[in-house]
């Protein structure tokens, strides 16, 4: 059984083993402010980082039960929604579910704040994290715990993203919130009274109610009659956000005010309204500050009364809001916003209060907002701590003694052990036994590549531009062609067979182990902290019928899914550049490395995966502003590689892209045959990920013919739809209508939209099925058209005339419309229809395939939107003739665009003559249409 180590040994590990040093090994950590490090948590994967290092360990940041926190049901005390997971606002000012827990009993500290002559007071605990303005304009965040809080700190204010911008107010939601707030109950229904001078404005929002003259002489009203009982009652939250905007515009209308200076406000008796008006307004995003207080003296004999009121931040209004001239105007001429957004910090006290805190656990940013838009740091979810030894046990899956073992070795501490004295080397932990063993190897390589039987290594290594120091730098050996010859070696330093075979240095022989790689260049491997943990090898001798490349097989130390050659000499330039170069092989790292790219890596017998991926993220930051360049052969098996790693594109915040060499080099082939200089550039030309994905699936096709071009969209479609960012995406589907040549942007960015609307979004390697897709997909305005004719030749055929019978068959897009239209024609045509009718109708059906016949009857009842007998015909039919040329004009200029005007001048001019045939077409339909 092995020794205890001593306890002086282990506080003195403890003491030479600073905690920020030791986790900057394996997480790239980054100042948080307060003393803190932060950086993305080696425990579990997120995308922004929630990892805090501190001298301190065992802290939770959390606030007291009566801590209210916005909702997207409402503001609530953070104790009651302990136990549960809640939609609430982030950091981003986006809406997302996040759990909610107690975290025990703990010391709280008083927080007093104000904001525009309001002030508030928060308990929380002396490490829980809020956000500060700084910089000299306050426009940067700094990280701050409540003891660090000091007077005239600002806080940041977060508010919900806007929804009400490109919304038009619902007239019908506008009337509701007049009535609301100047109506009455009548019988079962409601009635507005108006004002006959300040809102005869409103009248037009109820242009079918009956309004009569009402009130006294001294004060006449408009009574507005006959309206819904419901407009005296508050709107459901659920209500469209089109509904509540209108409902909110016309009680501000009804209630509301508009200062001098621009500032709105709106006054209610009730609190609880004035409460529900701000979460109205979080579902909008508008801001809104606190509700404030004020008494009214009363009429005489009466007691004074409260009067309410809450203040809108102008910024998230329009002028829609304002339905009265005169709140408009001063809106439009404000020149104040409503004060500051921000509260400031009045002073920070200890208390005696030692009760149960409570917080929320936020993934997306590791923040959430409470009641009046104040930011507050959430605490972790993992909920991982302790001090150096601690981290190392849960990295590297260790034992205690095994943790302090590899700490110690670090440090240069020469361990003692109780019940004995000094363990020898078989009584250590495991790990540290097989990375000692695989230290001892590498060594024993790299030695051998000097010596006599190492020629045709050195020649290997000579032959693409590596010398001798630079095998020296990345620890390039030679495994000789012997049996044994390492395991021989290890044994004879104390190592032994089990453990040799256990680490994949050695096979099971019939003698006893035998070297795992034999007449081999050998690269070792090793994790981000510098230590040895497996090898690469590469075949030299014809006389090897072994594979290619042959590295160390899985083992307690070793997993290829998460191992990252050159990542130990990578990782600073990694975190320096922000930037990832991610190649195929060891040469590429070394040839990289050498031409300075000194943040290539590469895996090592396996494809690139997730577990690579967490490792990257955590030297990265995951910063937006991080590049993670992959680069591939230009082969098919290259294409095919990238398109691997487009699946993986989204799992980074980074940026990502692609280097391809087009004449299928690999760097190291590219630096023999080109020089550093051409490496460097290969890099430097890099494609953003999805264009190359995009580009790859789109080459498949024959661009030359409409077919082509479709197959081409129903394979690129899908996956432009996959990017998450939706700016990014509609950036992207206009580039894949000008790759397509269809010359129709408002096509393709709606076949896009279609697709990214499903619920499972299609896989690139994978397209969703294509249907017809042509400008009139079902439910589109052409389609509706296209439609609307066809009813007309249904039934009132007379109002088309030969003009209809004379269209192209490729003038409807959807396949039974088309296939209607030809039956019409196939009978005698809208001409041979006389009055139309039923005789008609039952010739049209007793003339159609079963197929077609629902259609026709559905036609043949369905209402027209005919606005004027003698004009609709024809505007039906000059519109739908004008789309049709457009489509015909759209392929046209996209043949022109792939063609070479002056290799192609005859077929160049014909098509051009073409064009300006079919433009004088459309421009006579145009002029048609105007006169209709």
């Amino acid at each position: 059984m092995a020794g205890r180590i001593s306890d002086e040994d282990i506080a003195l590990v403890r003491e030479r083993s600073p905690i920020a040093d030791v986790i900057g090994e394996y997480v790239q950590l980054r100042n948080a402010g307060g003393g803190n490090l932060k950086g993305l948590c080696p425990f579990h994967d997120e995308k922004s980082p929630s990892f805090n290092v501190t001298p301190t360990n065992g802290l939770y940041y959390c606030l007291a039960g009566e801590t209210r926190v916005m909702t997207w049901s409402g503001v609530r005390p953070i104790s009651e929604l302990a136990g549960g997971v809640h939609r609430i606002l982030a950091a981003d000012g986006t809406w997302v579910d996040a759990p909610f827990k107690s975290f025990g009993v703990q010391r709280l500290m008083r927080v007093v704040l104000s904001r525009n002559g309001q002030q508030k007071e928060i308990f929380a605990t002396p490490e829980h994290r809020w956000f500060v303005r700084s910089g000299k304009d306050r426009s940067r965040r700094r990280e701050l715990t409540t003891q660090e809080l000091r007077s005239e700190h600002r806080l940041v204010a977060v508010f919900p993203a806007t929804r009400v911008r490109r919304t038009t107010p619902s007239p019908f939601g506008i009337a509701h919130g007049i009535t609301f707030g100047d109506g009455t109950r009548c019988g079962s229904g409601s009635r507005a009274t108006l004002d006959p001078i300040k809102d005869v404005a409103l009248l037009k929002w109820f242009p079918h109610s009956l309004v009569t003259d009402g009130g006294t002489d001294r004060r006449r009203q408009l009574l507005v009659h006959h309206l819904p009982g419901f407009f005296k009652s508050l709107p459901p939250l659920d209500e469209s956000v089109s509904y509540l905007s209108g409902w909110l515009a016309g009680y501000l209308a009804a209630d509301g005010h508009v200062a001098k200076d621009g500032t709105v406000m709106l006054n209610c008796a009730d609190r609880d309204v004035l409460e529900f008006v701000r979460l109205v307004c979080t579902r909008l995003g508008i801001g809104t500050f606190g509700v404030t207080e004020q008494i009214r003296v009363g009429f005489p004999g009466r007691e004074p009364s409260s009067i309410f009121r809450i203040h809108f931040v102008n910024d998230d209004m329009t002028e829609d809001f304002f339905l009265l001239d005169e709140h408009r105007i001063r809106f439009r001429a404000s020149t104040k916003a409503f004060s500051r957004k921000s509260w400031t910090v009045r002073s920070v006290e200890e208390t005696d209060r030692v009760e149960e805190v409570f917080c929320a656990t936020v993934e997306h940013g590791h923040a959430f907002v409470l009641e009046d838009n104040i930011l507050t740091g959430n605490c972790f979810g993992c909920g991982e701590g302790g001090d150096s030894i601690t981290f190392v046990q849960k990295i590297d899956g260790l034992s205690f003694a095994e943790a302090v073992e590899r700490l110690a070795g670090r440090g240069g501490i020469q361990l003692r052990y109780e019940q004995g004295g000094y363990v020898p080397g078989r009584q250590q932990g495991e790990r540290s036994r097989l990375v000692e063993a695989h230290r001892a190897a590498a060594e024993f390589y790299a030695a051998q590549l000097v010596g006599p039987d190492a020629g045709v290594a050195r020649r290997f290594l000579s032959e693409r531009g590596f010398e001798r120091v630079d095998a020296e730098h990345f620890g390039v050996g030679y495994a000789p062609a012997e049996w044994d010859a390492l395991s021989r070696h290890l044994m004879g330093r104390g190592f032994t067979a089990q453990e040799l075979i256990k680490g994949g240095i050695s096979r099971e022989g019939r003698r006893g182990p035998i070297d795992r790689f034999r007449g081999r260049l050998v690269w070792p491997i090793r994790d981000i902290t510098g230590d040895t943990i497996g090898f690469g090898a590469r075949k030299l001798l014809d006389s090897d019928d072994g594979p290619k490349y042959l590295n160390t097989p899985e083992s307690p130390i070793y997993h290829k899914s998460s191992v990252l050659y050159g990542v130990d000499l990578a990782k600073r330039e990694i975190s320096k550049r922000s930037q990832v170069v991610i190649v195929e092989g060891y040469t590429d790292v070394m040839a990289c490395h050498l031409a300075g790219i000194p943040t290539a890596v590469a895996t090592c017998g396996t494809a690139f995966g997730e577990e690579h991926i967490k490792v990257l993220r955590r030297i990265l930051f995951d910063q937006g502003q991080g590049e993670v360049i992959f680069t591939f052969d230009g082969d098919s098996a290259g294409q095919k590689a990238a398109l691997r790693a487009f699946q993986d594109e989204q799992k980074f915040v980074t940026q990502t892209f692609v280097a391809v060499q087009p004449d299928g080099l690999d760097p190291c082939d590219l630096r023999i045959k080109h020089g550093d200089a051409a490496v460097r550039d290969l890099v430097a030309s890099r494609d953003p990920l999805f264009a190359f994905a995009i580009r790859s699936a789109i080459g498949r096709y024959d661009m030359n013919t409409n077919e082509g071009k479709l197959s081409a969209l129903d394979a690129a479609a899908p996956i432009v739809a996959s990017i998450k960012d939706r700016a990014l995406r509609q950036m992207y589907a206009v580039d894949l209508d000008r790759w397509l040549g269809f010359m129709n942007e408002r096509f393709v960015v709606e076949r896009v939209a279609e697709i990214a609307a499903r619920p499972v979004a299609a896989s690139p390697s994978a397209p969703a099925a294509r249907g017809p897709v042509q400008s009139g997909e079902p439910g589109s305005p052409y389609a509706k058209l296209e439609a609307e004719a066809l009813k007309l030749a249904v039934q009132r055929p007379a109002l088309l005339g030969p003009e209809f019978d004379a269209l192209a068959a490729d003038t409807f897009t959807q396949p039974q419309l088309s296939e209607l239209f030809l039956l019409v024609v196939e009978i005698g045509g809208t001409a041979s229809a006389g009055g139309g009718g039923r005789a008609w109708v039952e010739r049209l059906l007793a003339a159609a395939p079963d197929e077609l016949r629902p259609l026709i009857t559905r036609f043949a009842v369905e209402e027209l939107r005919v606005i004027s007998e003698e004009r609709y015909g024809t505007q039906v039919l000059v519109r739908i003739q004008e789309i049709a040329v457009g489509r015909t004009l759209d392929r046209l200029k996209a043949r022109m665009q792939r063609i070479n005007p002056v290799e192609e001048q005859q077929e160049y001019n014909r098509m051009f003559g073409e064009l300006a045939a079919l433009e004088q077409q459309r421009r006579v339909l145009r002029e048609r249409a105007a006169g209709a």
